[in-house]
């Protein structure tokens, strides 16, 4: 299947490990360029080293996007650089366990800066360069915004906003051709899991549990199979969806898991 993708101007914010890492890499393997936003500026040189020495072309902006200028800036530099944008992926966030009975308003709203602001303000910021080249969105939610997990009221609701967010700027963006979908992941094995595996008295045994609750091969999903479904929507043979809730969960979410 031809994705069509080569050259198209690819922004993945939190591009350079975890899923992020998965869908930039993915992007360079179609034609892409992928411009990859990443706090972590080791994480992020190395990645563009890899991709580099691969031969493709990329572009890297090391930047927090909690503060909006930071989004402003990566929107204009990925333009100035490359002239155009054809996608935005809204990837970056982490799960920072604010809940309703250990948080306070002022973590919630921190929680919110963190996970939910900046996926407004990216694409506040490149629609006008999205309307130009009739590009698309994709959002990466959680499966927390369906399931719940408590004592995580700042991440779940983030998530829980950028569903609605798909759905109201889909509907809003009709009119310029612009697609915009939203990814659910449910449980994927990255880096910042792994580091949430660990503050399990018994890690080894918490994973066992929770693939165990996973119906489909009983194994966690690989960041490779959400970038694959990313690739997928934001190539032209996804040209008439719009508007949808995707989840790569291995049926963690929808199928009755008392099946294990």
């Amino acid at each position: 299947m031809d994705l069509q993708l080569k050259d198209k101007i690819v922004l993945v914010t939190g591009g350079a490990k975890g899923i992020g890492a998965a869908i930039t890499r993915g992007c360079a393997r179609e034609g892409a360029v992928p411009v990859f936003v990443d706090k972590d500026v080791e994480a992020g040189k190395q990645l563009q080293a890899e991709l580099r020495n691969s031969g493709a072309t990329c572009g890297l902006i090391c930047a927090d996007l909690v503060s909006v200028e930071n989004c402003a800036a990566a929107v204009e530099q990925t333009l100035q650089e490359f002239g155009r944008l054809d996608v935005l992926v809204n990837n970056v966030g982490c799960n920072d366990n604010v809940g309703l009975e250990h948080g306070s308003p002022e973590k919630y709203v921190s929680s919110l800066r963190l996970n939910l602001l900046h996926y407004y303000n990216m694409a506040h910021y490149a629609v006008p360069a999205l309307k130009k080249s009739q590009g698309c969105i994709v959002n990466i939610a959680s499966k927390v915004a369906m399931t719940g997990q408590g004592g995580t009221s700042g991440y779940t609701s983030s998530k829980g906003a950028i569903l609605a967010l798909t759905r109201d700027w889909a509907a809003e963006l009709l009119p310029y051709g612009i697609r915009v979908n939203a990814l659910v992941p449910a449980e994927v094995m990255t880096p910042l899991y792994k580091q949430w595996l660990s503050t399990f008295p018994n890690p080894e045994e918490k994973l066992k549990h929770i693939v165990s609750k996973i119906p489909l091969g009983k194994r966690m999903t690989q960041p490779e199979e959400i970038a694959a479904m990313v690739l997928f929507l934001i190539s032209s043979q996804a040209s008439h969806i719009t508007g949808q809730h995707v989840l790569v969960d291995g049926g963690y979410v929808h199928l009755d898991r008392a099946l294990t």
